[in-house]
């Protein structure tokens, strides 16, 4: 087993103290801080293989942390809260008639909704982040390194984009709304909305878990739920996969583009723009990133040292 050198070891030990000390002092440090640097460090020194491996996964790390660090400055800070314009908007371009009157799709799904549907649409939902990490470990562990290197950092490149939107234009998710009218209350807990039913038919608390971590819940638009499969997708057809492939990751990202809706968390108007910001991302990615020469350096580097 080859050590790591000095410097990567200072390095290394000096950015895992930065972390602590600075979320520690600006969020205030949980289990889940701990337990993603113990994951990191125990990768990273354990072997040569597994070092690799590590650094493979900075940008997932990095995306959960930049998303936790957004505690620091919420978005409705920067701009005002989209509330009621959003909700109107859904409602005049996909309204539906129920019973003499005219209901957002949410709406409309809070009424009529089926356990069956309940269930399917809490296990696409939580497919989310998990797939679009384990197919590029997947292609990690296949050899496929700069294939895999793509995928994740289109995947924080898309994150990114997506946090920028939220800061743009903070807005109120259907639930909001529905929970609490159109007036912003600042500070609000995160809601498992639609999400609890599927808590309540398999009788576990996944989605009040998850939830109640919620970093920001006036982060609406866009919808990188239903971004973030757009990338193994768009990626699994580049590398030609089976079609099998294709088709389950394909049945997922429509999977949780309805459950956005069905549970009563997205628009369609945040899916829609949720899926442009996944296309906009890979598009500079693949066309204007990685023909930039510095960063193409970065990438080769990067790729090589992984390899």
């Amino acid at each position: 087993m080859k050590l790591p050198t000095r410097k990567e070891t200072l390095i290394v030990t000096c950015g895992v103290a930065l972390f602590f000390l600075s979320t520690g002092l600006f969020i205030g440090l949980r289990f889940e801080h701990f337990a993603l640097m113990a994951l990191f460090l125990a990768l990273f020194f354990a072997s040569t293989i597994t070092r690799k491996l590590a650094i493979a996964l900075l940008p997932f790390m990095v995306f959960a942390i930049s998303y936790d660090w957004m505690r620091v400055f919420p978005n409705y800070e920067m701009n005002p809260i989209d509330v009621k314009e959003l909700y109107e908007a859904e409602k005049h371009l996909f309204g539906i008639q129920s019973n003499g009157q005219i209901l957002t799709p949410n709406e409309f799904f809070a009424i009529h909704n089926w356990k069956a549907m309940d269930f399917l649409s809490g296990i696409f939902y939580l497919c989310w982040v998990p797939v679009p990490i384990l197919f590029g470990v997947y292609l990690y562990l296949k050899g496929e390194r700069e294939l895999y290197l793509k995928t994740a950092l289109v995947f924080l490149f898309v994150n990114l984009i997506g946090f920028v939107g939220y800061y743009v234009h903070p807005a109120a998710p259907p639930w909001y709304v529905m929970l609490h009218g159109f007036e912003p209350v600042l500070n609000t807990p995160g809601e498992t909305a639609g999400l609890a039913r599927f808590d309540a038919v398999t009788g576990l608390n996944i989605f009040s878990s998850i939830y109640s971590r919620n970093a920001n819940v006036f982060a609406a638009v866009p919808s990188l739920h239903s971004a973030y499969m757009v990338i193994p997708l768009y990626y699994s057809i580049v590398r030609k996969s089976h079609p099998a492939l294709i088709a389950l990751f394909a049945s997922i990202l429509v999977g949780i583009w309805f459950t956005a809706v069905y549970s009563g968390h997205h628009y369609i108007i945040d899916v829609l723009l949720g899926i442009g910001c996944a296309i906009l991302g890979i598009f500079l990615f693949e066309k204007v990133l990685l023909k930039w020469n510095a960063f193409r350096r970065f990438f080769e580097r990067y790729s090589q040292y992984i390899q």
